[in-house]
This record gives structure tokens, C-alpha cells and sequence, in this order.
């Protein structure tokens, strides 16, 4: 059962992805400028890692879809909710990587008007936790470090990127 809701769920995540490059395409036809093209790499490289280090651990353990994997399962619910939250709350200046307009606009609205960077604490940590809770897969947690390394430097470089913008 892990496998098959790790799978809906990867799937969703292909449809972020699907949006994501729509707007890169989008803002480069505009004039975006990308920034920490390096870090967002190594980000996407060890969020996948996360996701397949655990759907092989479900696939060769057959973890109990028990409490402990619930909570993953609602984690990644509330996950998900918060990423199309925040799709819906920036709309096309929305993607995985840092792309800059000349005239960007700072968003202040929706979530972002309660939390700062809702995408990395409320969307991205509690998807990866979930889906190790879900999957049992708790040797994968270990990649959470180096990601959390990774997911602070690009925190960094966004704030550096839009420090000139209002």
C-alpha cells in the first residue's frame, strides 16, 4: 500500500514539475535571470534520491501501513496542499529554481503573508519527512541533513536575488 501511495504522490509531484518548467519557459521569454542554477541541482538531485531510496526500501521491506505511515500519508497530504497553495498564491512566477524578472513583485499575499518561504517549511521538509514515515524508510532520513545544508543555501540565494526588489 506504501508503494502505491508513495507512486500517487510522486506523480503529483511530476505534475508541480510539469508546471514548473511551463513558467521557466514563460519567464525566460521575459527576461527572468536564473540564480543558484548549481544549488537547485543539487537540491532536485537529493529530493529524488530521498524518493527513491524510500520507494525501494517500501519495495523490498513491505512496510505495515500502520500509524507511523499514516502520519506520513497526512503529512504529505498537508504538503501537497501547501504547494498548490503556493502555485495558486505566486501563479506564473512559480517554479523550482530562482528566476528573477527585472520589474519581479515581492508576493505578500496569501500564505506569504502569514510565513516567509511557506514552499521550503510547510511544503518541501514535511513532504520528505512523510514520505519516509510513510515508507518506513527511516536510513533515508540521514539525506535530510545534507538537504537541509542544501535547502539553507538556496534560502540564501533567493533572499540575495530579491533583496533589491520592494
Amino acid at each position: 500500500m506504501s508503494v502505491a501511495i508513495l507512486g500517487f504522490f510522486f506523480l503529483v509531484r511530476l505534475y508541480s514539475l510539469s508546471i514548473s518548467m511551463k513558467h521557466e519557459r514563460l519567464l525566460i521569454a521575459q527576461g527572468a535571470v536564473e540564480h543558484g542554477a548549481r544549488n537547485s541541482k543539487y537540491l532536485a538531485w537529493v529530493h529524488i534520491l530521498i524518493y527513491l531510496l524510500s520507494f525501494s526500501y517500501a519495495v523490498i521491506y513491505h512496510p505495515p501501513f500502520d500509524k507511523i505511515a499514516q502520519a506520513g500519508t497526512l503529512l504529505l497530504i498537508g504538503s501537497y496542499i501547501v504547494l498548490f497553495w503556493v502555485i495558486h498564491t505566486l501563479g506564473p512566477i512559480w517554479t523550482l529554481k530562482i528566476y528573477i524578472l527585472k520589474e519581479h513583485k515581492v508576493i505578500k499575499t496569501g500564505i506569504f503573508k502569514y510565513i516567509k518561504h511557506p514552499n521550503y517549511f510547510l511544503n518541501i521538509i514535511p513532504e520528505l519527512i512523510g514520505v519516509i514515515l510513510l515508507t518506513h524508510a527511516y536510513p533515508a532520513a540521514i539525506l535530510l541533513l545534507p538537504y537541509a545544508y542544501i535547502l539553507f543555501v538556496r534560502i540564501k540565494q533567493e533572499e540575495r536575488a530579491m533583496s533589491h526588489l520592494k
